[in-house]
């Protein structure tokens, strides 16, 4: 089995977990080794649920926060074993999201004496399917385990503050239309080109940029993919545009839907299908920890503009941010890589906040 030596620093360690492969279903390895690095720590009480591995101090403090890394990966496409080019650490998982993993288990271990309980959580699937996911898992079989007065979600975020997040909506618009031979098309009618009004509105579309607690989340409408036809010589009498609503987390899922459905009016409700639905989450900065975390870290506040499982806490009425080292435009890239002055960064500002003034 391989080992983790939690005492070697935060960028060291970052190397090891990548050096341990753990693309999504392939977590066992690694979720091993992380559960027998802490197995020594008295300070720690360990719960595992799968190739999920809990590590939480009981010290009677009167506030509970939450530290939340993923420990799979996208599929490696010759970017393991890792290496260095200059100060950046090279190779898969490097930003998405094993640097953030690293900062919390070498803090895990050193911290036994936390201004606040922490509950400390690395889960597996969270690069796959939702139902999958093993913090949803952990909220279904252990809720207690997520249970906290702020959250906090290592995904790359530059070493900034990331708040909430954006809901993402993914719906099915079709268009029919009626098959003939394409030499007698006149006979038909091409469902394809009965897409383009559907294209022509989201072209045409202005994203918006909402304001939530002080941040500004934008927008985004587009299609991402477009699935028609049946033969190279025949009209087709079908055809799908997938769409995806990234919706600021001022609004319900219920109203992503209702303000996509208003665009396409004219498409039956039996043409309009909702195929993926996850709520954003509020930034929550407001809470006293956040402006505790806010004022130890540095640096001013930013908003999420993808999807992250912040969204999970925030469903549970815990006010949750994004912090971790690492470029998000990075991550699942070939050339996936890490300033490894962010992981340093990470650890200064995570250790200042949990061990106090």
């Amino acid at each position: 089995m391989p080992s983790l030596d939690l005492t070697a620093s935060s960028i060291e360690l970052t190397r090891a977990l990548c050096d341990i492969e753990s693309v999504s279903g392939n977590e066992r390895a690694l979720a091993d080794a992380i559960e027998a690095a802490l197995a020594g720590c008295a300070h720690l009480e360990l719960v595992r649920d799968g190739d999920a591995i809990v590590a939480r101090t009981n010290l009677g403090r009167s506030h509970r926060v939450v530290i939340a890394g993923h420990i799979d990966t996208v599929p490696v496409n010759g970017n393991l074993p890792t290496r260095f080019e200059g100060e950046d650490l090279v190779g898969r998982g490097t930003v998405d999201m094993k640097a953030g993993v690293a900062v919390q288990l070498k803090l895990a271990a050193e911290l036994t004496e936390p201004t606040v309980d922490v509950t400390w959580i690395w889960y597996d699937h969270e690069e796959v399917a939702a139902d999958l996911n093993g913090l949803g898992r952990l909220a279904r079989n252990r809720p207690d385990l997520l249970t906290g007065d702020f959250a906090i979600l290592g995904e790359p975020t530059n070493a900034l503050v990331e708040g909430g997040c954006n809901g993402t909506l993914r719906v099915d618009v079709t268009t029919s239309g009626l098959r003939a031979h394409s030499a007698r098309s006149w006979v038909g009618r091409n469902a394809i080109h009965g897409a383009a009004p559907i294209l022509e509105i989201l072209a045409a579309y202005t994203p918006r940029e909402v304001e939530v607690d002080g941040l500004v989340y934008r927008e985004s409408l587009n299609a991402v993919g477009i699935s028609g036809g049946v033969a190279g010589n025949v009209i087709p009498d079908e055809c799908t545009v997938a769409i995806n609503y990234r919706f600021a987390p001022s609004s319900s899922g219920e109203q992503a839907i209702e303000h996509v459905r208003t665009l396409f009016a004219d498409i039956p409700d039996s043409q309009f299908t909702v195929v993926d639905l996850a709520e954003g989450a509020w930034p929550g900065l407001d809470a006293p920890l956040a402006q505790e975390f806010l004022a130890a870290v540095g640096g001013t506040a930013m908003p999420k503009y993808g999807w992250t499982d912040v969204a999970r806490f925030s469903a549970l009425g815990i006010p949750a941010v994004n912090y971790g080292p690492g470029d998000p435009l990075l991550a699942h890239a070939d050339d996936e890589r890490v300033d490894t002055a962010q992981i340093t960064e990470c650890e200064r500002g995570l250790r200042a906040w949990l061990t106090g003034p």
